[in-house]
């Protein structure tokens, strides 16, 4: 009876929701929606049976999922693999960094009709959600099939959290379906069982995030070439800003230049279709830009370039010198900070940062990052950066150490999905 409500408060939106999307689409805004795939048409050309069904919600956990990906097909040769996504984005990042070792559709909404004619389509073995994004008639569906499924990476933000508490009775259901959970976290754990996950299917597995692949040699050099930069410039990585950032971006940077005018900022704004309106507020400024996309013929000494493709951030940090990561000065709850830590960079970021709370943590004790408040905070600790080398350097050794100790997490998942998910015929293990 609950779920049958569910069903019918979410169609009642998505029916108010439809004629926003469709003007959108007419004067080309928004994403497209890919909606008969949504709808649970997801086409005839999938990958030979057995197939493994994951789902990763966009680009962050798009590619927290590429290493366990890795290990599933490196475990299990004989499995395919259908990833889906929700945006676009992800979707991107799907063609560039997994072509040919994925086969990708869009989820399906979660009302009965397209989530059943999904599972018909793809016929899963097991599913894999990461991060956690609960559906309860996409989760019903599968417990009546059968379909063992698992959480992985798992998180709970303050704000998750705090949403799903106020929908108990709808989320514990959900969570008593799930053949078993891998959180990130002995806190992310603790919130599941508080929701109401069985304790004995809650494992921590650690994140996902920490094994995540390194770039081969050359990739420095290479992007040197690509953004055409100058033997002597240096790099400041701002990344995934939001709204409220970039201005403040934009007034260190030129604060910065004034007395460094060797520096160069590459701004990665979290949502690419900001770019507009980004370049608008630094031209605005008197700061001449060129986009990321129109490299390297097109810089002509700008001092600014704009990320406006995907997928390429967590590679561009290699250039940085020290690395902002946004989502922190606003009220957002942070983005990814061990991607640049990997890299040994140096990393500083705002006192928002929720949704990475244990990475942010773990960064701060082992002295590779620092927490700025504010403009004059961000400025300070980046002038220091920048004529300091050998505390940058330092800084930037110590967050790569403390990641690589907390190393693990794929193995971790691979034990989960091997001892609860990837029983039975045609999915003998390689090896």
């Amino acid at each position: 009876m609950i779920r049958g409500l569910y069903t019918v408060v979410l169609t009642g939106a998505l029916a108010l929701y439809a004629p926003v999307v469709a003007v959108r689409r007419l004067f080309r805004r928004g994403h497209p929606v890919h909606l008969r795939q949504r709808l649970g048409h997801l086409g005839a050309d999938l990958p030979t049976e057995p197939r493994c069904w994951i789902h990763a919600v966009s680009v962050g956990e798009v590619i927290a999922a590429m290493p366990l990906i890795e290990g599933i097909r490196r475990q299990w040769p004989g499995v395919s693999i259908v990833l889906t996504t929700v945006t676009p984005t992800g979707a991107r990042v799907v063609a560039d960094g997994l072509n040919g070792a994925v086969t990708h559709r869009y989820f399906p909404l979660d009302l009965p009709g397209p989530v059943e004619r999904a599972l018909a389509a793809i016929r899963p073995h097991f599913f894999i959600g990461m991060e956690t994004e609960l559906w309860p008639n996409f989760l019903d569906a599968l417990a009546r099939r059968r379909i063992p499924s698992m959480i992985a990476n798992g998180r709970l933000s303050d704000r998750s959290f705090r949403r799903y508490r106020w929908v108990r009775f709808l989320t514990r259901p959900m969570l008593q379906s799930i053949t078993v959970l891998g959180m990130q976290s002995q806190e992310d754990a603790r919130r599941a069982i508080a929701l109401g996950a069985p304790p004995e299917r809650v494992v921590v597995t650690g994140s996902l995030k920490t094994d995540a692949v390194v770039d081969g040699p050359g990739v420095r050099e290479l992007w040197e070439r690509l953004l055409g930069l100058g033997p002597r410039e240096r790099v400041w990585v701002a990344g995934s800003t939001h709204r409220g950032e970039d201005e403040v971006m934009a007034d260190v940077f030129a604060r910065l230049r004034a007395d460094h005018r060797d520096l160069v900022l590459l701004l990665a704004p979290r949502h690419p279709e900001r770019v507009p309106e980004i370049e608008r507020m630094l031209q605005d400024r008197g700061i001449r830009t060129v986009r990321r996309s129109r490299l390297p013929t097109a810089r002509a000494g700008a001092p600014v370039v704009i990320l406006d493709t995907v997928g390429e951030l967590a590679t561009l940090y290699h250039l940085a010198e020290a690395v902002f990561v946004g989502g922190s000065l606003v009220p957002t709850g942070g983005h990814n900070m061990l991607e640049p830590a990997l890299r040994s960079k140096p990393v500083l970021f705002g006192p928002y940062t929720s949704n990475f709370r244990e990475s942010a943590e773990m960064l701060l004790e082992a002295g590779g990052a620092r927490r700025v408040t504010d403009a004059a905070a961000l400025e300070s600790a980046l002038r220091e950066l920048l004529e300091k080398p050998d505390i940058a350097r330092a800084m930037g050794d110590a967050g790569y150490q403390a990641v690589v100790r907390r190393q693990g997490g794929v193995r971790a998942t691979l034990e989960l999905v091997s001892r609860y998910l990837a029983g039975g015929e045609g999915m003998s293990k390689d090896g």
